[in-house]
């Protein structure tokens, strides 16, 4: 038998297993009901096998339809991911891809670099969207996703990789320090008003030192703040209202303008990763392909 026969009828068998119903199978692939069921049927009588078990209200897979499903579906994805690899050779990236960015970091760090280099590739189309959150790309339909911590709660099935890390400094106004004075250790702290990341269930987020052995280590302020926006901590800190800790992508400018002040340098730590993942089965696409290097070039200095 020619190789080519060997194909004949698996990507009905395989539609017809996903689809649950002949009829539901051949609306999706614009064929007749008829037409599948005698596709079925000759590859059946080819293989040797009956694939389903038929009764008036229940398509079911047989044992030996399950195994020859598991081995098509493979099959058809090494075929698919062939296709794309070879169209990636010879393709101008094109088309929709969708980014999904945490809100403050995606605004500040990664539009800034994106938006000119989308410019630059008029044929793709981006669909950019921001959460914070925990998102699943399959569930959200979502290419390429963003994150600053959590890596361990994504699944095997995405591609990952690890831009960077955040460093995270203590920093107040200098009018604030004018006020208050400048705390020269951590137990001072007490005496400060601080501002503290909060959460809409109403958890604050610690802050995180170094601590004598290296070790980082998280403390819970009492903070007269709680600000539940990365962009709404800075401008509490700029206003004056308290001692706050901030990644550096976030708080560069003004600590380097002098708006913004570091107090208690030897707290400085490390904080989260900036983590890149994406869709494995379409990474071969161009599309998704461009776009990865241009983030990984982009986020890779982010300290």
């Amino acid at each position: 038998m020619f190789a080519s026969e060997r194909l004949k009828g698996i990507d009905v068998f395989v539609c017809v297993a996903q689809c649950g119903s002949f009829t539901a199978a051949a609306e999706n692939m614009a064929l007749t009901a008829s037409a599948v069921s005698k596709s079925i049927a000759r590859l059946e009588k080819r293989l040797g096998a009956r694939l389903f078990q038929r009764t008036t209200r229940v398509l079911a897979l047989t044992d030996a339809g399950t195994a020859f499903l598991r081995t098509c579906t493979g099959v058809l994805a090494d075929l698919e991911e062939a296709e794309l690899s070879l169209q990636a050779e010879n393709t101008e990236p094109r088309g929709r891809v969708r980014i999904d960015l945490p809100g403050t970091f995606g605004r500040t760090q990664v539009l800034p670099f994106l938006v000119p280099w989308m410019q630059a590739h008029p044929l793709l189309v981006p669909h950019l969207t921001f959460c914070d959150g925990l998102v699943d790309p399959f569930r959200e339909g979502a290419d390429i996703v963003v994150r600053i911590g959590n890596a361990n709660e994504w699944p095997q099935t995405l591609g990952h990789k690890v831009l960077a890390h955040e460093w995270h400094v203590l920093c107040a106004a200098p009018a604030y320090l004018a006020r208050h004075g400048t705390p020269v250790s951590e137990h001072d702290l007490a005496h400060h008003q601080c501002i503290a990341y909060g959460w809409v269930d109403g958890r604050i987020s610690p802050w995180r030192y170094t601590g004598e052995q290296g070790m980082t280590l998280h403390k819970h302020a009492a903070p007269q703040w709680v600000v539940g926006n990365g962009e709404g901590l800075l401008m509490a800190a700029l206003a004056g209202c308290g001692i706050v800790q901030l990644p550096t992508w976030l708080a560069k400018q003004q600590l380097h303008d002098g708006t913004l002040v570091q107090v208690l340098p030897q707290l400085a730590t490390a904080g989260f990763e900036i983590n890149l993942a994406w869709v494995k089965s379409r990474q071969a696409q161009p599309k998704v392909r461009v776009v990865l290097d241009a983030l990984i070039a982009g986020l890779g200095t982010q300290d």
